[in-house]
């Protein structure tokens, strides 16, 4: 059997993952040239960033039209705070684009997954641009529930929405069945912030 021992590593509990792609940006890119997708990703990028790191995220990579983001691996909160930041955040990116014309000329629609649960966390790799700086199942259910969120919203797991029941407003969406998964995922819907609630309890 086969030890496999953790060196300058952590396990932690609730840490979340969250997933924003552009919608149709396959279809959209076969119509580019080169240098208008790098224009329109490099907008795109920048402006996801932005809002990650306003609320305490870290980008952990990019890929092609997708960001991957962590909340709760650094030293930007932890627990339900971190993961409210997380969806609050998947929020004012949808926000942020809506109605804006990335490079210019490129109007998008985004979808966003989240997830919240047990990773490995790898500080080392905690930068901007890092590479599998946490690894865990976690990251695989933000990905697949990115992929069934419908357009221009922000979809939770069960776990994110009830961490996170007192501080954001959901809608109850349909179950999903993926690939891979021996059960059907729940799947929330982000609105808004829970406004009231937050200042009755500062």
């Amino acid at each position: 059997m086969t030890t496999i021992t953790l060196v300058d590593q952590e396990r932690r509990q609730d840490v979340t993952v969250l997933f924003i792609d552009i919608v149709g940006f396959t279809a959209m890119v076969d119509r580019l040239d080169c240098a208008e997708i790098r224009a329109l990703q490099r907008d795109y990028f920048t402006t996801v960033a932005r809002v990650v790191r306003d609320c305490g995220g870290i980008v952990e990579k990019y890929v092609g039209d997708a960001v991957m983001a962590v909340f709760g691996a650094g030293d930007g909160g932890f627990g339900p705070e971190a993961a409210a930041a997380a969806v609050r955040a998947g929020l004012s990116v949808q926000e942020a684009l809506r109605g804006r014309l990335l490079a210019g000329r490129f109007p998008v629609r985004t979808r966003v997954g989240l997830a919240t649960g047990e990773v490995i966390v790898d500080p080392m790799a905690a930068f901007d641009g890092g590479y599998a700086m946490i690894s865990g199942s976690v990251v695989n259910t933000a990905a697949r529930l990115q992929a069934y969120a419908p357009h221009d919203t922000v979809v939770v797991c069960s776990v994110t929405r009830e961490v996170t029941d007192a501080l954001i407003a959901y809608q109850e969406l349909p179950p999903v069945s993926v690939p891979g998964k021996s059960y059907p995922l729940d799947l929330w819907r982000a609105l808004q912030p829970q406004t009231a609630q937050l200042a009755s309890v500062s």
